[in-house]
């Protein structure tokens, strides 16, 4: 396994409980009720075009933050008046890292996000709007642009994007004589037909537990229903497409399809490469940890499909953004490091150095992506994704969404009352806002 591989398998596993740990270090603070000046069509003040100047210090988690140095040497090059000194955060202690920088006003110029730390931490009021006129919004992907918006204010861009797709062996898909799945009946009938194939299980899923609520909260989407009312006042899990969603993923564990035991980082790769498993649901880096555990020869036995849907094919997307704290000393050059990293050119420069999927979708009409037979399913599933709404208290709530999903799966609740519970913690958690 590589190392920015390892990192990155890390970087999904860790993210959700980090939250979790830092939400509740943040009640503490100074969260102001304000919501940190979030609302209206709020903007910072436009930078303009001059060369950057002066001293940046920037935060970036895992394998981002050790190969960072190497590409902003590219924007020190292009501004030799500036100076940009990136320290590396293990993603394990960056949410708390953060808060305790907040609640002690030593923070850096420029720090990394996680997708989903975004609302809770923009209700500190510790980072600034983003400037008027910074990037074009329509450059982005419609769901990683909303990952920086907090009740219609931008705080930073999206940096780079993740998202799921079907990964599933060909081998046993064209000798049970079936083709990638569209839709949640072909997706049934494909998984059924790979045991039929040889494997033990016909696709890997989490059975509820930690972040299970990435699996789930897609099927609930693709059918029109959503977490937030619209003006996003009030949950909406009380819904019929919530209870299918819950009942639909309980038939892959009621039929036998998936194996009921949680397989961890690590196990899934060999489950797969061995052919026990005959597909499972994961962001890109999965890629290059198959083809090194696989070994070439393995890179014909497996492909990657947009995920099977209902009304659409929506899937989870997550990745990293970049905010700047209000308390920069040096405000202008760190918007203007954050512009330089937008770009599509220095999107791609950044991918042959970290493998981070661009978040601006010009970049992917590069024979990079474009071409990459693995790559260009992830640039198409990226137009129909979405993330959870950047709401401070997505931690505590999605929480609930995974032990739910987990009784459910177990047999000891139903759809309709797991979904009952959910609905009831969340408008006891509230939103925050």
């Amino acid at each position: 396994m590589t190392r920015a591989a390892a990192r990155r398998t890390s970087r999904w596993m860790a993210v959700g409980a980090v939250t979790l740990v830092g939400a509740l270090a943040l009640a503490g603070c100074g969260r102001s009720d304000g919501g940190g000046g979030a609302g209206g069509d709020q903007a910072g003040e436009a930078i303009d075009d001059s060369p950057a100047t002066g001293e940046l210090t920037v935060w970036a988690m895992g394998n981002e933050g050790e190969v960072l140095d190497e590409l902003v040497a590219q924007f020190e090059e292009e501004n030799p008046d500036v100076s940009v000194e990136v320290t590396a955060v293990p993603w394990e202690s960056a949410h708390d890292r953060i808060a305790t920088a907040i609640a002690g006003g030593e923070t850096p110029d420029i720090t990394m996000l996680g997708t989903t730390w975004v609302g809770e931490f923009a209700a500190t009021g510790a980072f600034e709007p983003t400037p008027e006129g910074l990037v074009d919004e329509s450059a982005f992907f419609e769901g990683s642009w909303e990952t920086a918006v907090v009740d219609d204010v931008a705080y930073g861009v999206p940096w780079y994007v993740d998202t799921r797709v079907l990964y599933y062996r060909t081998d046993l898909a064209e000798q049970a004589g079936v083709e990638p799945p569209t839709t949640w009946e072909e997706y049934t009938e494909f998984t059924k037909a790979l045991q039929s194939a040889g494997a033990t299980w016909g696709v890997s899923l989490p059975p509820g537990g930690f972040d299970s609520w990435q699996y789930v909260t897609p099927l609930a989407w693709q059918q029109g229903g959503d977490i937030l009312n619209d003006d996003g006042t009030e949950f909406t899990f009380d819904t019929p497409e919530w209870e299918e969603a819950f009942t639909y993923y309980k038939s892959f564990f009621d039929e036998g399809i998936a194996e009921p035991r949680r397989l961890e980082g690590g196990e899934i790769e060999q489950a797969f490469i061995n052919g026990e498993v005959g597909a499972f649901y994961s962001g890109p880096f999965h890629v290059s940890l198959l083809l090194d555990q696989g070994g070439e020869e393995f890179a014909d036995k497996f492909a990657v499909t947009m995920v099977p849907g209902a009304d659409s094919r929506t899937s989870f997307t997550g990745g990293g953004n970049l905010a700047v704290f209000e308390d920069t000393d040096n405000r202008d050059a760190a918007w203007k490091l954050v512009r330089w990293l937008s770009q599509p050119e220095t999107q791609i420069s950044w991918y042959k150095i970290s493998t981070d999927l661009p978040s601006v979708q010009a970049a992917w009409d590069d024979p990079t992506f474009s071409e990459d037979p693995y790559l260009s399913v992830f640039g198409e599933q990226l137009q129909d994704s979405k993330a959870p709404p950047a709401i401070p208290t997505w931690a505590q709530v999605s929480a609930v969404i995974d032990q739910e999903l987990e009784k459910t799966t177990r047999g000891e609740t139903t759809p309709a009352d797991a979904i009952a519970t959910i609905q009831q913690q969340a408008q006891s958690i509230g939103t925050g806002n």
